[in-house]
């Protein structure tokens, strides 16, 4: 009898996209139940008062939440990187050091969403390009732009989609229009409606191509059998 496993995520090994890197932690560790000690840290009584021995089981079990989260953290970052951060203490300082490092600062943070919303903004379809390949396009910036603390809403970005579509869909952006409410649509629905309508062109086309190539065959045919009429009288 087969028995059901439980596989343990992998810690996100840092590979220099902060952004990203962070966003794992973070989710990581909240999965174990350690956010909250890299957050805020591990505060020690104020000098001179005395704890309760609930308090010192309370203090204790922060402690080892810390301990664990910096062996995370010290798997999870390579050591040549370990080595410029001068206090590892705790994995707050630890968490706080890389957000500093790598992170950036407000204003190269301004610049590179100021880039992404550009490239948001020239973003078309590219002729014979899948539905998919653009949806996959679209939404790496979308994210990229989220990461660095964008608030651009749904709506917007179906919108934005419906507007750089290649020709070949103006019928489709029409009815998808007329049918649907564009501010309660979603981004998945939206998607959907294009496959959908993708599918029947390319059938419509592979049906076009298969005619054409019949009628082809046929004209073909028919001046054979005319030269062979011809050749016998």
């Amino acid at each position: 009898m087969a028995s059901d496993t439980f596989v343990q995520p992998a810690i996100p090994r840092f590979d220099g996209h902060y952004d990203h890197w962070s966003m794992l932690m973070e989710n990581f560790l909240r999965s174990k139940d350690y956010w909250p000690v890299v957050v805020s840290g591990v505060a020690e009584p104020a000098e001179g008062v005395v704890l309760t021995d609930v308090q010192k089981m309370e203090l204790e079990a922060l402690k080892l939440k810390d301990l664990k989260a910096k062996n995370y953290f010290f798997q999870a970052i390579d050591r040549s990187i370990l080595e410029t951060i001068l206090c590892k203490d705790t994995a707050k300082h630890i968490w706080d050091s890389m957000k500093k490092k790598y992170q950036g600062t407000a204003r190269a943070k301004r610049q590179q969403l100021q880039a992404l919303r550009s490239d948001f903004e020239m973003l078309r379809m590219k002729s014979g390009e899948s539905v998919t390949d653009y949806f996959s396009r679209t939404m790496a910036i979308i994210n990229k732009m989220r990461i660095h603390g964008d608030k651009t809403e749904d709506v917007l970005i179906v919108e934005k989609i419906l507007r750089s579509l290649t020709p070949k869909f103006n019928f489709v952006v029409c009815s998808i229009e007329e049918a649907n409410d564009v501010d309660s649509l979603s981004i998945d629905e939206l998607q959907s409606s294009l496959l959908v309508h993708e599918q029947k062109i390319n059938q419509q086309v592979k049906e076009e191509q298969a005619l054409k190539a019949l009628s082809e065959t046929h004209f073909t045919q028919s001046r054979v059998d005319r030269g062979r009429g011809r050749g016998r009288g």
